[in-house]
């Protein structure tokens, strides 16, 4: 006798991957009262949390570190901001969706146009095992790992420490990597205006807040704000696609609508921490359909409450995945260092 989840599962099969991005896809068109209103509480939330911090410099560096909390949260929800409007979801017209994205690039340090075609190519390759490495968390598979050699390894061990992964490198990444679009030099002078206009952008906004508040001063606020923001962005983008169940397969075998629904996590955060993650944890819903606004998101849940149950990633769970490091193509899952050894020893 079937359990209700396994009722559930099997209602999901029956309607395949395919029929439901059919559906969902009826809750892409935005309402521009609602975007606005959701980029404004945003960014106006950060201003506010920014001058605070300042502020608080005078009492102690203690309750700015505390301030820095919520306001790296509120540039989160500005990075998924321009993370719609680079799918063309959070306004209706491609100008406006492109310019608040870049706008919105120079505070997310994140250069809006380079950025937006390498996340389109990780959409279309999601948990493809023959196109990694655009847009991905690097994963090797058991085999790969073993035909490395010992400096090899201890290169990729060292990557996919937390610290490093969750610390070291999203710092890396948004403060140096992003600055110049070495990887796309293929692509042409394209990404390199998107990269040095945002760098100039940049400059002139930090210089200009450094001549209003002192080098510091600057520093002191939005250093924090920056670096924890980082981390949590790079945490959401692991735990999405890196967690036990996730589905990869090789070209011959790969589908577009399966990986979306089984290789991405649906992240079940408290409700607090959803809204500052603008329902990004939703993910294997976005992955179906990339063109849905995030505030939509919950209504496609509710209207299919089997979506609650596939890829299911509650945040113990996502502390647990940590461990995951390698793509085990025998047994279809990802495994750990230690049970790499495991089957080493085997």
């Amino acid at each position: 006798m079937n359990t209700s989840l396994d009722r559930i599962s099997d209602k999901i099969e029956a309607a395949g991957a395919r029929a439901l991005a059919q559906f969902v896809f009826l809750y892409r068109e935005p309402s521009r009262t609602r975007s606005l209103f959701e980029l404004g509480i945003s960014a106006g939330a950060l201003v506010l949390l920014w001058v605070a911090m300042w502020l608080s410099l005078q009492v102690g560096y203690w309750l700015t570190l505390l301030i820095a909390v919520p306001a790296a949260g509120f540039l989160v929800r500005l990075f998924m901001i321009q993370h719609d409007c680079g799918h063309g979801a959070f306004f209706r017209g491609k100008h406006i969706n492109d310019w608040v994205g870049r706008v919105l690039g120079v505070f997310t340090l994140t250069p809006y146009d380079v950025w937006r075609r390498s996340h389109a190519m990780h959409h279309a390759t999601t948990g493809n095992l023959d196109r990694r490495g655009i847009g991905d968390i690097d994963t090797l598979t058991v085999s790969e790992y073993r035909a490395r050699s010992w400096l090899g390894r201890l290169s990729y061990r060292l990557y996919r420490h937390p610290l490093v992964l969750f610390g070291i490198g999203p710092a890396y990444l948004f403060l140096v990597e992003q600055r110049l679009p070495f990887g796309m030099m293929k692509d042409g002078w394209r990404p390199w205006v998107s990269a040095l206009g945002t760098n100039a952008a940049i400059l002139f906004a930090v210089g200009l807040m450094m001549w209003l508040v002192g080098p510091f001063a600057f520093l002191a606020v939005h250093l924090p704000i920056v670096l924890l923001a980082a981390s949590i962005g790079v945490w959401l983008f692991y735990v999405q696609h890196q967690f036990e169940g996730a589905r990869w397969a090789r070209t011959a075998t790969w589908d577009f609508h399966e990986a979306a629904l089984h290789g991405s996590s649906y992240y079940d955060l408290p409700a607090v921490l959803r809204w500052f993650t603008a329902n990004i944890g939703m993910h294997h819903v976005h992955h179906l359909c990339s063109r849905i606004p995030y505030y939509r998101l919950p209504r496609v849940m509710r209207d299919r409450p089997e979506l609650r149950h596939v890829s299911r990633l509650t945040v113990l769970q996502s502390l647990r995945g940590v461990r995951l490091t390698l793509w085990d193509e025998t047994r279809q899952r990802l495994v750990s260092f230690r049970a790499a050894r495991t089957l080493d020893r085997g």
